[in-house]
């Protein structure tokens, strides 16, 4: 299987696309984490927004690239990682990010990228270039790390 990627603005967004990004982010966040949060945090605003699909067309994948200065003073960043459950374990997380990571590039050349992983997660995103920094803490109930990406 291999998904198509695109990103866009969120002037960009039809409201059929944003309407099915923000279902799957409340599908994997919500309802399979049971973890209830503001997702409408104001970044969706300003960020740019990696979907990937299926050949069906069915939104499976997605991702934001957040402006630097906007979760992190001195870091662009990249939040709201996400794939369908039902396309775990095909390497779409590692084609998502490789994806992502490079609209992140195009969009804010040279900056550092830094994240708010969750904790289990540090070994996927250190496999990509990421580094721990600082401790393990809580976010949503959930342990997460910090982690960055030096600028290229």
């Amino acid at each position: 299987m291999t998904p198509s990627f695109f990103s866009k603005s969120f002037e960009q967004l039809s409201t059929v696309e944003l309407y099915e990004l923000l279902r799957l982010r409340q599908a994997v966040f919500v309802v399979e984490q049971t973890c209830p949060y503001l997702d409408a945090d104001g970044k969706d605003l300003v960020s740019h927004h990696v979907m990937g699909r299926d050949t069906s067309g069915k939104l499976i994948a997605y991702a934001r690239i957040v402006p630097v200065g906007v979760s992190y003073e001195a870091y662009a960043s990249i939040g709201r990682v996400i794939s369908d459950q039902s396309y775990r374990g095909k390497g779409l997380g590692t084609a998502l990010m490789e994806y992502t990571l490079s609209e992140t590039r195009k969009f804010h050349h040279g900056k550092d990228i830094k994240i708010s992983a969750q904790s289990h997660l540090v070994g996927f995103y250190g496999k990509l270039g990421f580094e721990a920094v600082g401790v393990i803490y809580q976010e949503d109930d959930i342990p997460h790390q910090a982690m960055i990406l030096k600028g290229l």
